[in-house]
């Protein structure tokens, strides 16, 4: 028992910190119809993992540094006359396939493959939680203080700019806390998942509360079920630990949405 609480304490640490910051920006991602967005820097985490095999870096600042330049491309490639969702389809899909392709001409990144794909959430140690909690609590001061105007642009972009809010800034903001949250991300669930544990607890979500604070809280303990029930039944059934997690979360989505059809009385908005 001890051996398995070694193991698996600093990984449920982690990915407990990490729901921290799963829930409200997966629930600004579902108001603000972005979910794309995550899925595309969930792919580009992928090449930037294999250009820093490629030129011997730490996979960390490869990820960063990837994460970086697509908020970029992304924000001079926005034009009125293109549709958002499938510049981002775009992105995606290219990223994914540059990811991959380069991958298998390195040698030493294949044994890993599996693991840049579906996360592995295990291979956390002690030495690592002091990072990641510095950074999820800077991103969390960062989205507290913006956190109104987030909410302002989410519901109506004009309204809240007549009030003074700039909707460009606050986008930006945005795409740099999911492109941070991606870096964090990728050892938990992988490139393949990533877009999943911010989207599944928000929708979840959305089927119980009826306020924006509700819905926040409810992602929160549904991601936190999630990641903790994933990550035991991961050990215990010897499976990626994304796929566990996700799966976890899948489960819960559906038991919610099934006992309001079948049960109306369930329903709470």
């Amino acid at each position: 028992m001890m051996e398995w609480l070694q193991l698996l304490l600093p990984a449920w640490i982690m990915g407990s910190l990490l729901v921290f910051l799963t829930a409200p920006l997966g629930c600004l991602m579902l108001w603000r119809r972005m979910s794309f967005f995550a899925d595309t820097m969930a792919h580009g985490t992928l090449l930037g993992v294999a250009i820093a095999g490629l030129l011997h870096l730490p996979f960390w600042l490869g990820v960063a540094s990837l994460a970086a330049l697509l908020v970029a491309i992304l924000w001079v490639l926005h034009d009125s006359r293109l549709p958002n969702d499938a510049l981002l389809a775009l992105s995606s899909a290219t990223l994914l396939c540059s990811g991959l392709l380069l991958i298998q001409h390195i040698p030493s990144l294949r044994p890993e493959l599996l693991s840049y794909l579906f996360g592995d959430l295990l291979s956390i140690e002690w030495a690592d939680l002091p990072m990641f909690a510095v950074v999820i609590v800077s991103s969390l001061a960062v989205l507290y203080r913006s956190w109104s105007a987030q909410i302002q642009i989410a519901i109506d972009p004009d309204i809240a700019m007549s009030e003074g809010v700039s909707a460009n800034w606050q986008r930006l903001i945005f795409m740099l806390l999911l492109a941070l949250f991606t870096v964090l991300a990728l050892r938990a669930v992988g490139s393949l998942l990533m877009g999943a544990l911010l989207v599944i607890p928000a929708l979840s979500a959305r089927l119980l509360a009826h306020s924006p604070k509700q819905m926040v809280i409810w992602a929160f303990l549904l991601a936190q079920f999630g990641v903790t029930v994933g990550l035991w039944s991961s050990a215990a059934l010897n499976i990626a630990t994304g796929l566990s997690i996700v799966l976890c979360m899948a489960l819960c989505f559906a038991l919610i949405f099934t006992a309001q059809k079948l049960l109306p009385s369930f329903k709470t908005n």
